[in-house]
């Protein structure tokens, strides 16, 4: 599948390392523009590409966006119509600015990309586990003490695609739900930055 990736930095550059070691076709993306990603490419191999942003949103069956929440307003809209994008992005008031809705919890971060980008397929994922354990701790199905990671949509058949991708990376794909369930899964809540299996996953989500 070809998948493109907006944001190269920590979680943009583990995702594209696991989905080019599973086979996939990715293009990576940043601000900077794609010169500045020539070594991140060569080091990822023959399967790895860079682009603009644009190229990138055109390129992916598939999107990942891991950028800060403040730079979401600043997506090609129109090359991701259509498009399933995965939101791996966090808010963080101390970085992000203050964006009342998410402060007062009427909204999440997914919720807030998705009306931003009204003909994409919105799914919120990897955004729960660190770059570090995203990079290193990936594992076969089936084999003993494999991480799981959340994932929220109101897109049945574009959950089941990411789902697959998650399984692809070395992780075990966990529903949680509704795009605005995916509130469950932002910074401070019970999944976040935690190595848990399935079962713990879906018994953290369970609390209130």
């Amino acid at each position: 599948m070809k998948i493109g990736i907006i944001g190269a930095g920590r979680i943009g550059q583990a995702v594209a390392r696991r989905l080019v070691t599973a086979g996939h076709e990715v293009m990576l993306s940043n601000a900077a523009g794609p010169e500045s990603l020539a070594a991140v490419k060569k080091a990822l191999g023959g399967k790895a590409h860079a682009g603009t942003v644009q190229d990138s949103a055109a390129y992916g069956e598939v999107v990942f966006v891991a950028i800060p929440v403040a730079a979401m307003y600043d997506l090609p809209a129109a090359e991701l119509d259509g498009k399933i994008v995965v939101d791996a992005t966090n808010y963080y008031p101390q970085r992000d600015g203050q964006i009342p809705e998410l402060d007062d919890g009427s909204i999440g971060s997914s919720e807030l990309l998705a009306r931003d980008l009204p003909g994409s397929r919105v799914v919120k994922a990897m955004n729960t586990m660190s770059y570090v354990r995203l990079a290193r701790e990936a594992k076969p199905a089936g084999a003993a003490g494999r991480l799981a990671i959340p994932l929220a949509g109101d897109d049945l058949p574009a959950k089941e695609i990411v789902s697959g991708l998650i399984d692809d990376m070395g992780f075990d794909p966990v529903d949680a739900g509704t795009l605005a369930d995916g509130r469950d899964q932002q910074p401070g809540t019970a999944v976040y930055d935690r190595p848990l299996e399935t079962e713990g996953v879906r018994a953290a989500l369970a609390r209130p």
